[in-house]
Formats: structure tokens, sequence, C-alpha cells
């Protein structure tokens, strides 16, 4: 009887408030890497086939940089959704404004970002099962990162770049984006697809922590060092009596899992770019991920941070005769080079 009873328990609150982020198999199902094997390749060979990978490799970018991008060029406007960007968290950097404040700021880098694929709404199938019904469907753009030696890809994945004319790229991000937003596959983003002043949303996955304890995990402030106190400076003391309700609270604040999970922190302003390195300064030190982690960068969502003037849609086409300076500042940021004391005669 007691095997049967057991086998009837009811498990109260098996969902979790904030899952860790599953592994699901992309629209292309393609295993990404392949095991080297060592094939008794001799060193000649082995110099042969990088020369091949180089040339084909240069004479690729070389027809990306020939090939002209027809967009369409349409005025933006705030409803209208274009596509985002890869980048890497490279560090923190503080910027001074005018009025002598301090601010700090994370560098993020551009990568080398290229269009791969456009998917339509109706071969679009999201990864998850859409409880409610989506009136005004966006197909979405495949975008590749960091171009990598071919010879450390799977054939699987390699084919996925075959009708782009780009080489294979470490980093894939899908971004979804309106219909008079779509790009060509080739077409490079580079860090002029924003301007300074802008806000935009950064996503990533935060550190991983492992378990830790609610000092750690929470901000608690713990219990007194001495006085009375016996082995639990550290613990989260009494959740609160029975009662009524005779259970945990779901959400209440316990020692648990800590980071390994995506987070987007929305409405960071551009203060600075550096069109040499494609490097942004977005403001605050909060944005998740670790140094050199990869993050993504969309447009804000916040209506009161939306961009008052039409930013280049659907991306920013470079050009031969384009001359930018190499860095960018908002008008609110001291720039050095420039005189900080004025005497007036």
């Amino acid at each position: 009887m007691l095997p049967f009873c057991a086998a009837l328990t009811q498990i109260r609150e098996k969902h979790k408030l904030n899952p860790p982020p599953r592994l699901r198999n992309p629209t292309w199902l393609t295993k990404k890497n392949r095991v080297i094997h060592d094939e008794f390749i001799t060193q000649e060979n082995t110099e042969f086939i990088k020369e091949v990978v180089r040339d084909q490799r240069n004479e690729v970018e070389k027809k990306l940089a020939e090939k002209e991008i027809v967009s369409n060029a349409i005025q933006w406007t705030p409803n209208l959704r274009r596509t985002g960007v890869i980048a890497r968290k490279i560090g923190i950097y503080p910027l001074w404004l005018k009025n002598g404040e301090k601010i700090s700021t994370t560098l993020l880098q551009v990568l080398d970002n290229h269009v791969i694929k456009y998917y339509p709404p109706g071969e679009h199938k999201p990864l998850r099962r859409r409880v409610r019904k989506i009136n005004n469907e966006k197909g979405c753009l495949l975008l590749g990162a960091e171009s990598a030696d071919p010879t450390t890809f799977t054939k699987e994945y390699c084919g996925i770049f075959k009708h782009s004319g780009v080489i294979p790229k470490k980093y894939l991000a899908r971004f979804f984006v309106s219909s008079d937003g779509i790009l060509p596959p080739g077409t490079p983003i580079s860090v002029m697809h924003y301007q300074v002043g802008n806000s935009i949303d950064v996503r990533g996955k935060t550190i991983d922590r492992g378990f830790q304890g609610v000092m750690k995990r929470h901000g608690f402030s713990g219990m007194p060092a001495s006085h009375g106190v016996t082995k639990t400076h550290r613990r989260g003391g009494n959740i609160g009596g029975g009662g009524e309700k005779a259970r945990v609270w779901p959400g209440t604040k316990m020692p648990g899992y800590m980071g390994n999970r995506y987070k987007t922190v929305r409405g960071l302003k551009i203060w600075r770019i550096n069109t040499k390195y494609n490097v942004l300064w977005v403001s605050g030190q909060g944005i998740p991920g670790e140094t050199n982690s990869i993050v993504t960068i969309y447009d804000t969502v916040l209506p009161l941070r939306k961009p008052i003037e039409p930013v280049p849609f659907p991306t920013y086409l470079m050009k031969e005769d384009d001359d930018f300076p190499e860095n960018i500042y908002d008008k609110e940021v001291h720039i050095f080079n420039d005189p900080s004391i004025i005497y007036k005669e």
C-alpha cells in the first residue's frame, strides 16, 4: 500500500519561476563543431589546405565588397522594426560629461555581422509553442558574426552559408524584422547601424555562479557576528510561520542556483561610437555576461526612450566615399581634446 500511495503523491509547484536556458535545437538541426582527427596529413599538405582556405576567404570578401546591396529606402517610423547586431563585451570605461559628472560605460564591439538568411513568417517556426495568437507576425533575419576557418565546422553547418556567399561564422542570432526591413543575404552591418544618443536593449547570459546562499544571491545582510549567534551568521532565518498556508510561497528568497540565465537590460544610452574598431560606449556596468562574452543588441522597446529622429532603415549601407570621424561623441560628453576653460577678454 505504501508504494502505491507514494506513486500518487501530488508534487506542488513543479514549474520554476526562472528556469535555466534549455538546449533547444535550432531550425537547421545541424551539429556545429566536428571532431578533429589526426589523419596523418603532412605539414606541407596542412599548409597547402590553409593556403587554399585563405585564398577562398579573400575571394569571398572581395566579392562581398564589390557586391551592390539594393535596399528599399524607406523613412523610418516607430512602428517599424529593424534588425539588431551581435557584439562582444570587452570591458568597462569611464566617461566625463561637460558638467563634470563621471559616468561608467560598457564597451561593446560590434563584430563582422553579415546577413545569412531570411525566414518569412510562414516558414519561420518558433522554438516555443505559442499559446496566444499573434496577429502581426514578423519574419526573422539570421545574422552571423566572427568569420572562422571552415575546416573546424561540420559540412552541414557550412551548408547554412552556401547561398549567402559568406565565410562560415562562429556565432548566429535571429532578429525579428518588419516586412520593410528585410535585407538580402551577404549584407554587412556595421556600428553605424546605431547613432549616438539613442537607446538600445542588450541581451546576454549572466555569469554562472553556481549554488549560492541568500547573502550573495539576494543581498541579505545576515546575522550578527557575535552576541549569542550560533552557526547562523549567513543563514536566511525564518521564512514565516505555517498558519493557514502551511507551505512555502513560490518565489520565496532562499538559497539556490545563481547565474547562467538570459537577461535583457533595457534603455541603455549610446554615449560614444568608434568607427575604426566598431565599438559602442553604452551606459552602465550591469550588462549581463563576463568579459569577452557574446551579447545581442536591439533597438529599445521602451516607448519613452525610442529615437525621436529617423534612424538608418533597414540599416546603414557603407559607401566608398563615406568619411566618418574616428570617434563620434554625444553632445553631453566632454572631449578631452577640447578646452575645458575658456577665458573671455
